[in-house]
């Protein structure tokens, strides 16, 4: 589903050139969940949104279901993202001037999808926000407005779903059913799932984790994993943010 090659990332800067990452090459198979790891700036976000089609390239590849995104321009990269990709972000970024329903149906309505509504409404109801559904964003808890966000992210069940902290802005119990939620509907849709997390039980649940440091990517083995590479690194990196 996912397919990188020596991809590399340089801005430059008022004292030069500043290389974020340095060649990565891996690949995610489909309905594979993957967990990014790592330090803060250490690249994983910017990572993320070079795998979304958020950020071009300085070199490499990426094949994003058999599709080229070095090769497209912005235009074509949006299209690809509203035909196969769903995002949720850690501040949710909901509308503010639209309901919990309305907001859930936008990737539907863009699609153009005739039962947007009707869809919007089913998964308002999955996520247990049925009876909330006219309420707006200002009237809903955090975790409720990142239930909101996930119904949304999944409402045209997109092959890719791209995560950046789902529960960085949430308590330890509004985590942990949010945690629930994001697999169950990960599961049920078959899709690809790739998370950016600071949370070690979070990272925990996906199939795999690479761990990020100074703009280079490696898999976590199985004995890394016993020592929790991620504290290990960045151990108040939750408070930082």
């Amino acid at each position: 589903m996912i397919k990188t090659s020596a991809i590399t990332k340089t801005v430059t800067t008022s004292q030069g050139e500043l290389s974020i990452l340095q060649p990565i090459s891996f690949e995610v198979k489909a309905g594979e969940s993957i967990a990014i790891v790592g330090a803060s700036g250490s690249g994983k976000s910017t990572l993320l949104s070079l795998l979304a089609g958020l950020d071009e390239v300085s070199s490499g590849s990426i094949y994003l279901d058999g599709q080229g995104l070095h090769d497209m321009n912005e235009e074509q990269r949006a299209q690809l993202r509203g035909e196969k990709v769903g995002f949720i972000f850690q501040s949710f970024m909901l509308v503010q001037s639209l309901t919990a329903l309305e907001n859930i149906m936008l990737p539907a309505e863009i699609a153009g999808l005739d039962n947007a509504k009707q869809l919007g409404q089913e998964i308002l109801e999955k996520v247990g926000l049925g009876h909330r559904g006219d309420h707006y964003p200002n009237q809903l808890s955090g975790g409720e407005q990142q239930r909101v966000a996930i119904a949304r992210a999944f409402i045209t069940k997109p092959k890719i779903l791209f995560a950046d902290e789902p529960t960085g802005n949430l308590d330890a119990a509004n985590s942990g059913k949010i945690e629930q939620l994001l697999f169950d509907l990960n599961r049920d849709s078959h899709t690809t799932l790739v998370l950016v997390t600071h949370d070690n039980e979070l990272a925990k649940h996906c199939q795999r984790q690479l761990l990020m440091n100074a703009g280079e990517l490696s898999e976590v083995t199985a004995s890394d994993k016993k020592t929790d590479p991620i504290d290990v690194l960045a151990p108040t990196e939750s408070q930082a943010g």
